[in-house]
């Protein structure tokens, strides 16, 4: 996984607090957004400079004592398991850091191989907004 990290630049908290950087990803130029809305979290990562496939991930509240997420295609492609994946690692994680708000993610990616998605949950993780 090759990951180099460019610009990164933070807006203002109000009224939405939001992170944008670039990175090359296994030979692709990466841009992605983190956005921190009052409900929700909406990290936009794009290879073709438009929104892509979008998913909304959230961790199910109920009285199981390990937590259950769900994770499901607003719009694009449905029968691309490893999109749905990268949303559940990043629910999961915001969850295990505390965070209670849903996310939703768009993918607009060339390149869909596991190790470009380790490289955007990687990269979000490491510029967390939460």
């Amino acid at each position: 996984m090759n990951i180099d990290q460019n610009l990164t630049s933070t807006a203002p908290k109000f009224p939405v607090s939001q992170l944008n950087f670039s990175l090359q990803i296994n030979g692709n130029n990466t841009e992605i957004v983190i956005s921190s809305y009052e409900d929700h979290f909406m990290v936009i990562a794009t290879q073709i400079g438009a929104m892509g496939t979008i998913l909304h991930a959230r961790k199910e509240e109920g009285m199981s004592i390990s937590p259950t997420f769900d994770v499901s295609v607003l719009f694009g492609k449905r029968d691309e398991p490893m999109l749905v994946a990268c949303a559940r690692q990043l629910i999961e994680h915001m969850t295990l850091s505390g965070v209670s708000k849903p996310l939703v993610l768009s993918l607009g990616l060339k390149d869909h191989s596991a190790e470009t998605l380790k490289g955007i949950v990687s990269a979000v993780i490491d510029k967390r907004l939460w």
